[in-house]
Parts: C-alpha cells; sequence; structure tokens
C-alpha cells in the first residue's frame, strides 16, 4: 500500500474538516482598501476577520460593521466604509516588545529607525481599538501602558492583573483583559483602562477572537484544554468546548467565511477547527508540525500560516490546494507578527534577538533585523481595517 506524503495528508485533513463543518465554499473576493465598493469585504493583515460581512442583531445591539458606528468610541470618531483614520496615513512601520524597550523598524529598509523605553518588561504591543496608539503590556509585573506610535510617548501605566490577553468589542465601548491565572475576564473602559466589571471564569484563558456577528467572544485555556464561550453583552459565560486529552489550545483565528474558528496546539502539534455555531458539529483537527504557536491568515483570505518549532505550515483554506510545509532557517517558535502590505512576506520574531521576514509563497528568509535582547512579540501597524479587536492583527 502506497503511503500519502505529510503534504497530502495536511490537505485531505483541511478538506475534510472544512467540508464537514461549512461545506467547500470559496472565500469571498478580497479587494485591497480603496479598491472596489465601499462596503467590500477586506481582509486583515496577519489576523482573521469575517470577510462576509455579518447581519445587524437589533436585539444585542451589534452595529452592522459596513456603516458607521452609532456612537463615536473613545478616542476618537470611527471611520465610515470606504474612509481611512490618520494614522492611516502614517508610514507602516514594526513595533517589536524586546523587553525594557520597544523597537520600531522600517520594513521598507530593514533597519531599526526608533527605540524607546516601554516599563521594566514589555511582552506584547496590541494596536487600541480606534488605531490611534498601540498598548504595551507586561504580565510580569501587571500593567497597560499607553503609546503614542509616531512619537514614542508613553501615557501612565495602568495596573492590570495578570493581563495575559487584550481586546477590544467590535463596537468599541469595552476593552476586554483577559487576567490570565486570577480566571477572569476584566471589562475595562477602552481609552482609560479603569475597571468596569470582572466576569469569573473557570479557567486561565490568554487567546480569544470574536464571532462574526460580534456578540461572543471564544477565548483558549491552554493548561485546561478546553475553550469558552462569553456572551459579551451579559458578561456571562454560555458554553464550554471540551477538547481531547492532552489538547492545548492557544492562538486562535476566526476563518474568512466566518463559520468556523482555527485554534492554534503547541503540544499536539497542529490545528483544532471548531464550528462558530455551538450546535455544528464536534472539534476537528488538523495535524501540522510540533510546537504550533501562531496563527496568520493570508492577504487574499486562502491560506492559514501556522508557525511551529522550526516550521512554517501553509494551509489552504478552500480544500483545493495541497498544504505547504517549509523549514524556518533560524529554527526555534518565533512569534508570527504580521503580514506585510503587499501580502508577499510574513514578519516573525525570534526570541534570540532577531526580527525577519519570510517569503509566503517559498518559505525563504528574505529579511532580517538584529534587535537584540529577547523580542517576545511585534506587529506591524497600520494594517487595513476600520478598527482593531486587539490581540495580535485582530482586524475589521
Amino acid at each position: 500500500m502506497r503511503r500519502r506524503s505529510p503534504a497530502a495528508a495536511l490537505a485531505a485533513g483541511v478538506l475534510g474538516v472544512a467540508t464537514a463543518l461549512a461545506g467547500c465554499e470559496s472565500p469571498v473576493p478580497f479587494y485591497p482598501p480603496g479598491e472596489a465598493t465601499a462596503d467590500a469585504p477586506v481582509v486583515a493583515i496577519g489576523g482573521a476577520a469575517p470577510y462576509v460581512p455579518p447581519k445587524a442583531s437589533a436585539a444585542s445591539g451589534v452595529p452592522d460593521p459596513r456603516v458607521p458606528l452609532p456612537s463615536p468610541p473613545p478616542g476618537g470618531s470611527p471611520p465610515g466604509p470606504g474612509t481611512t483614520t490618520p494614522v492611516r496615513q502614517a508610514p507602516i512601520r514594526l513595533y517589536v516588545a524586546n523587553g525594557p524597550e520597544i523597537d520600531v523598524i522600517d520594513p521598507a529598509t530593514a533597519r531599526i529607525v526608533r527605540r524607546f523605553g516601554a516599563g521594566p518588561a514589555t511582552t506584547r504591543l496590541v494596536p487600541s481599538f480606534d488605531l490611534r496608539r498601540l498598548w504595551a503590556i507586561d504580565l510580569a509585573h501587571g500593567t497597560l501602558t499607553p503609546v503614542a506610535p509616531r512619537s514614542g510617548r508613553l501615557g501612565r501605566p495602568v495596573p492590570a492583573t495578570e493581563p495575559a490577553g487584550l481586546y477590544f468589542t467590535p463596537d468599541g465601548r469595552d476593552a476586554l483583559v483577559l487576567a490570565g491565572r486570577a480566571r477572569r475576564l476584566d471589562v475595562r473602559d477602552p481609552r482609560t483602562m479603569r475597571p468596569r466589571v470582572s466576569v469569573p471564569l473557570p479557567c486561565a484563558a490568554g487567546h480569544a477572537d470574536f464571532t462574526p456577528d460580534g456578540t461572543t467572544l471564544l477565548a483558549s485555556c491552554g493548561r485546561a484544554g478546553r475553550l469558552l464561550r462569553v456572551d459579551v453583552a451579559r458578561r456571562r459565560i454560555t458554553g464550554t468546548v471540551r477538547l481531547p486529552a492532552g489538547a492545548h489550545p492557544g492562538d486562535l483565528r476566526l476563518s474568512p467565511d466566518g463559520s468556523r474558528f482555527y485554534v492554534a496546539d503547541p503540544v499536539r502539534g497542529g490545528v483544532w477547527v471548531i464550528a462558530a455555531q455551538p450546535t455544528v458539529g464536534p472539534p476537528g483537527f488538523v495535524p501540522t508540525a510540533p510546537g504550533a504557536r501562531g496563527l496568520a491568515v493570508d492577504r487574499d483570505a486562502r491560506r492559514l500560516f501556522v508557525v511551529g518549532d522550526g516550521t512554517l505550515t501553509a494551509l489552504d483554506l478552500t480544500g483545493r490546494g495541497a498544504a505547504v510545509r517549509w523549514r524556518l532557517p533560524r529554527g526555534g517558535s518565533p512569534a508570527p507578527g504580521g503580514i506585510s502590505a503587499d501580502g508577499s512576506q510574513l514578519w516573525l520574531a525570534d526570541a534570540a534577538g532577531m526580527v525577519y521576514a519570510v517569503s509566503t509563497r517559498t518559505g525563504r528568509t528574505l529579511r532580517e533585523v538584529r534587535v537584540g535582547g529577547h523580542p517576545s512579540g511585534l506587529i506591524v501597524h497600520p494594517q487595513p481595517g476600520r478598527y482593531s479587536l486587539g490581540g495580535t492583527g485582530l482586524y475589521r
């Protein structure tokens, strides 16, 4: 009996899971900002988004994302369809969380253009809902610090209990902080980060994303091996997805068609596939490579990049092509930060002190920037989209 190649096995797994949960529909067409109609779908660089415009829900009060929000979010008025915010005119930069400093890199020249202090130990950087500032997360010391992207000016640090993840509701009214081992979801003011209310969680959550209509947050609890469904408006847990024994869910992304979530599992070495609707089928699993840590959706919404231990796997989300696996030249398990404006480069942060870009077509290294220290994450900012939902590159 002939054995299938690893690429063929990956392709079969993706196709089988996608067919079982959502059929074999092709993603909707991708339009770069400024092209096609004003309400045409736009994919986020390095993050998933529901490219099919969801319907507004009168009961939940969630606005239709194709029209301006009903009230200005904190920090400024939101842009309407086909418009851009002032920050969008700023040059694209890489912002690297590198311990006590933030390194700013020009991706066009692959040079460090700025470096400024950001507190004792910055572990992550998250764009604010209105894209006007960055939030520097210091997990070890429990602080959230506002940063002006262009000047590097820092605001006053805000105390936060174990801020494992920072997200923003699609209506811009709340900031959601996953309080790690404290097992809480802290709801805060998105501009000042002042506490509003805390929602107890049954496990320690670290990553999250929203359903297409924005009413539900799906959060992953790595050590507990399960995912939580949180009703955003009612501030309560509405369901739990228990994964098989040994699962360790981490980073997650909503699929381009909004029908399912992809959840990275570094222990199992692959991606769990969870239906966005809780009543549709059991979880599926697609093996990729050991140490599957981070996820990024391609600009054309047809591939999902999975970063593992020394590997980069490109899963074909349409089910019409073979999955491809490349060896990362520097090995390790780098943190993905985003895809370039033209979709040709995926930027990664290596904890050994290197930031580099690999080709999304061949997997080869295209650019390298030695930053020193121990970079723990990076973001490409600004990116297409009208607002940020937090995390690493979650834009709508």
